[in-house]
């Protein structure tokens, strides 16, 4: 197995037990737990000018940090995403600036890709034949694209209510789909299913790239906070509002940027922020509450498929980081994502996804609620491109007009 210096175990997040990469390949043997990749920062031989002089072309360009050299990647070009300044959004908040992290420039449309790499990397490395992997649809259809480019099967489950997109195109790049009536939990239950000893999975020899399973996932993620950093000239943002379902991204991008203080690269964390709906929103129940775990949601309500998880198994990890950071939680309403996704492309022109928009909606209602300062900078993440809801949106603004005629 071939890893850069500074990756020198897999800590379990629960136990704290250390363990061998080289064997452990997912959750801690001894309890369970979440395993999280852990550095020798002390082995990192970089700089600012180091990473300014490389081409700004992946998230590789970032490989002394993440667990894989550049040189054993699965890569599709992923990564090095556009920072795009919106100075209407700005003059809405009240705030100095606010960005959008346009994560839907990746190559199949979402920020799933980043995890991918890092997921089907270190299966190839592994030696595994095929992956599998339970997802509300986007995860999905970049574990196909991803397995596809290492040569490998992929077995996918997805709910019913994942959209046509993710469904049709993990078929396309060669996936074994399997659809589980329901949602995001039932198709989970249908993985572990075939992932228990006994069972097709496990005799196959499976290997999982789910959310919290492999390591690697949230771990590679972190990259989106390493170039948002360095896009913004180094300065930290004073808030970075994150679309939470599992809480993936969130958690990778509080990682990167306690690395990056830790080098001496910055001196300071961005406020981390959880966007959910409110039809599915059990880590700002928690957060409000003031738990340190959330509860289980028990119907959702939403048409976000991508952040309606109403049990995210990390949740004590996004609370941390919420905690660490001085960051907070925000739901708002359907209506409120939907009508914020259509403002953002028609006052600054860029697509965002339907679930990703409630970053945008949380944003608003943050700053109604006097969160931000005037001077503040704002990075929303727009983790997924407009187009992969299109059907969400344009129904939206349907009924939008046609409530607008009525009250003519």
């Amino acid at each position: 197995m071939r890893t850069t210096d500074a990756f020198v175990a897999l800590r379990c997040i629960d136990c704290g037990e250390r363990h061998d990469p080289e064997t452990v390949t997912h959750r801690c043997p001894d309890c369970g737990g979440i395993t999280d990749p852990e550095y020798d920062l002390d082995a990192v031989d970089l700089s600012r000018e180091e990473l300014a002089a490389r081409p700004f072309d992946s998230l590789w360009r970032y490989e002394e940090l993440l667990p894989f050299p550049r040189e054993t990647a699965v890569t599709l070009g992923e990564g090095a995403t556009p920072l795009v300044e919106c100075p209407t959004l700005a003059e809405r908040m009240g705030v100095g600036a606010v960005y959008i992290k346009d994560e839907g420039r990746n190559p199949t449309g979402t920020f799933k890709d980043r995890g991918q790499t890092g997921a089907l990397t270190a299966a190839v490395e592994h030696g595994a034949d095929a992956i599998a992997l339970n997802s509300a649809g986007n995860a999905g259809q970049a574990a196909a694209a991803y397995a596809a480019r290492a040569g490998l099967d992929a077995h996918v489950f997805l709910p019913d209510r994942a959209g046509f997109t993710q469904k049709a195109m993990t078929e396309v790049h060669g996936g074994d789909l399997r659809i589980a009536e329901g949602e995001i939990t039932d198709a989970g239950a249908e993985y572990a299913a075939a992932m228990e000893a006994g069972n097709e999975g496990a005799e196959a020899g499976w290997y999982s790239t789910k959310t919290f399973v492999t390591p690697y996932r949230h771990d590679v993620k972190k990259t989106m906070a390493f170039e948002t950093i360095e896009q913004l000239d180094w300065d930290v943002p004073d808030a970075v509002v994150y679309p939470t379902g599992g809480g993936v991204g969130l958690i990778g991008m509080h990682k990167a940027a306690t690395e990056f203080r830790e080098l001496g690269f910055t001196d300071s964390l961005p406020g981390m922020y959880a966007a959910q709906a409110e039809g599915c929103a059990p880590v700002v129940r928690a957060f409000e509450e003031g738990a340190a775990v959330h509860e289980a949601w028990t119907e959702i309500t939403t048409v976000c498929n991508g952040i309606a998880v109403p049990d995210p198994g990390a949740s004590p990890w996004i609370l941390d980081a919420i905690a660490e950071s001085d960051g907070g939680a925000v739901a708002t309403s359907d209506g409120a994502i939907l009508d914020a996704a259509i403002e953002v492309a028609r006052t600054e022109g860029i697509e965002v996804g339907a679930t990703c928009a409630s970053a945008v909606s949380g944003a608003f209602e943050l700053a109604e609620r006097g969160e931000f300062d005037e001077d503040d900078t704002v990075v929303l993440l727009n983790t997924g491109a407009g187009n992969k809801d299109v059907d969400t949106l344009r129904s939206h603004l349907g009924a939008r007009e046609e409530a607008a005629t009525e009250a003519e």
